[in-house]
């Protein structure tokens, strides 16, 4: 998942934390890794965040 701009970061972070309560009863759980990226859009070099997103089972 990748977002531009605050509002867009901030509504990225509330989809993941909503997803976790979703696979929650599925005994799963996210692993969330936040990187920094450089995009070209519209021939002018902008940053986004990029959320690379990933299940794994919950820790009991």
């Amino acid at each position: 998942m990748q977002a531009i701009g605050p509002a867009a970061v901030n509504q990225a972070v509330k989809a993941i934390a909503i997803a976790r309560g979703y696979i929650t009863p599925d005994n799963l759980d996210l692993f969330v890794k936040p990187a920094f990226v450089k995009l070209e859009l519209e021939n002018e070099e902008r940053t986004a965040l990029r959320f690379t997103v990933k299940s794994q089972p919950l820790n009991s």
